[in-house]
């Protein structure tokens, strides 16, 4: 298994689901920790703040497409804007419900990692990490 991890970040509206997966990346063990935001504009406003000490910039981002606010597209184009500081070397993977091969190509066309399908498994976490982390 890679090293843990120090921060994931979750990025979807749904309380329910926020708390299930920081469930499933505790019992996978790996991470240091995980915090959530409930849309786009949550998750850049840490972002912008994660060049301070108090807010360590997280290694992977777990994002859902459809949020209210600002949804992961939004996200995604606003991320992309941000300093090379904020975006550091942050690995973005779209776990969503979303079974469309448009939406499938189109986080490709914005250069995220993966393509997963709700929900979050330990078997797949520990996939993602040993994907984009060995």
């Amino acid at each position: 298994m890679p090293k843990k991890l120090n921060l994931i970040m979750l990025v979807d509206d749904d309380h329910a689901t926020n708390f299930a997966n920081k469930i499933i990346i505790d019992r996978a063990g790996v991470t240091e920790s995980v915090i959530t935001a409930s849309n786009g504009l949550e998750a850049l406003d840490y972002l912008n703040q994660s060049s301070k000490d108090d807010h360590p910039s997280p290694d992977l981002i777990l994002l859902d497409i459809n949020m209210p606010g600002m949804n992961g597209w939004e996200f995604l184009d606003e991320y992309n804007k941000l300093s090379p500081t904020n975006q550091a070397e942050v690995v973005v993977v779209m776990l969503t419900s979303s079974m469309s091969p448009l939406d499938k190509q189109k986080a490709k066309e914005y250069g995220v990692s993966n393509f997963r399908s709700k929900p979050l498994t330990i078997e797949m976490i520990e996939e993602i990490v040993a994907e984009n982390f060995s």
